[in-house]
């Protein structure tokens, strides 16, 4: 929003020497003529910056002046960085200290910049959890925030897929996904609690106390975190590790993972059209991409990749008779069935 980009552009201006408009612009994402806006609209709050003209001339702010963005305390400060989403920084016991930081701001701001940030958050409001989800925080949310913010290690009860385990981790980061939160990071070592097997992909083969599993980041549902111990040993953060490039590199793979299976089917223009609703973003990005042309009815065949037959077939049934499986013949049979039942019960 226009309020953030200009408190970013007095920062850079704050923060020595002068800046042309090209250079502000690459570093806001912006054009140049939006720079030029918003110098002049600086101007007019009081603000002052001037341009210097000639070759290495740009805009600067005059020699000593500060914002006065003033007696933020760390956590404050960390917690502004989440202003856009007051819901999931509460959930991190950061409400108190983005309130308190909000205020401080408020109050630093010019007052045209003050009225425009109360303006927005009269027009514009987040609510980024699904509907008839459950409104309260995994337990544990709060004290892995607190181990990220301070790069603390921990010591985790979890729930995996075969049974509860221990592990000493490093915690990069959280990721909010569809109302549900994920923990990032980096396991050291890992106890079994129960004798069931071992989840896929864990290194320790249920004889207690494994070594260090490497230096590559797992990711954890924060809500089968059973419990959480922050402890006093700190750790060492990879300076090139980026949380949300990772995230979106797993991400990725892990829909892709899912869809182990490819069905063959054809589908009208409306079937076509609805099938993004039906399918995953990438079964059908992927479909729509391999997609033969038209026959003379306008139908096109296309392969799906789905996770398995019969989630193809509660899947395409959505579709009703603007779809026809084509193969294997068991997801054809599947759709047969469904569609002489559908019709017997209309029939009577």
């Amino acid at each position: 929003m226009r309020v953030s980009r200009l408190i970013s552009l007095v920062l850079l201006l704050q923060s020595g020497g002068s800046r042309t408009a090209a250079e502000l612009a690459e570093q806001l994402e912006v054009s140049e003529r939006t720079i030029y806006r918003d110098v002049l609209a600086l101007s007019a709050a009081g603000v002052p910056v001037y341009a210097e003209q000639g070759r290495a001339g740009g805009y600067r702010l005059l020699d000593g002046y500060r914002t006065r963005l003033n007696g933020l305390s760390r956590a404050e400060a960390e917690a502004l960085f989440l202003s856009g989403l007051p819901g999931p920084a509460r959930d991190m016991g950061l409400g108190e200290a983005l309130a308190a930081a909000e205020l401080k701001v408020a109050a630093a701001l010019p007052r045209p910049l003050r009225e425009a940030a109360a303006q927005n958050r009269q027009r514009f409001h987040l609510d980024a959890p699904g509907w008839f989800r459950d409104p309260e925080p995994p337990p544990g949310l709060s004290a892995l925030a607190r181990a990220v913010w301070e790069d603390r290690t921990v010591e985790l009860t979890y729930a995996g897929r075969g049974g509860e385990v221990i592990r000493t981790a490093e915690p990069l980061g959280l990721v909010l996904k569809n109302a549900v939160w994920y923990l990032v990071a980096r396991p050291q070592e890992t106890t079994l609690r129960s004798s069931h097997t071992a989840e896929p992909g864990r290194r320790d083969s249920g004889r207690g106390r494994a070594g260090p599993v490497g230096a590559e980041p797992r990711t954890y549902r924060v809500d089968r975190v059973r419990s959480v111990t922050v402890t006093d040993e700190r750790f060492e953060r990879d300076d090139a590790f980026d949380l949300a490039s990772f995230w979106a590199r797993r991400a990725a793979e892990f829909e892709r993972a899912m869809l182990a299976e490819t069905v063959t089917v054809r589908l009208s223009p409306a079937g076509l059209r609805s099938l993004r609703w039906a399918v995953e973003a990438v079964a059908y990005r992927e479909a729509v991409d391999g997609a033969g042309p038209p026959d003379a009815d306008g139908w096109v065949t296309v392969a799906l990749p789905a996770e398995s037959v019969p989630v193809a077939y509660s899947q395409l049934l959505a579709l009703g008779p603007e779809v026809e499986a084509v193969a294997p013949a068991e997801l054809r049979a599947l759709l047969a069935a469904a569609a002489e039942r559908t019709a017997a019960l209309y029939r009577r």
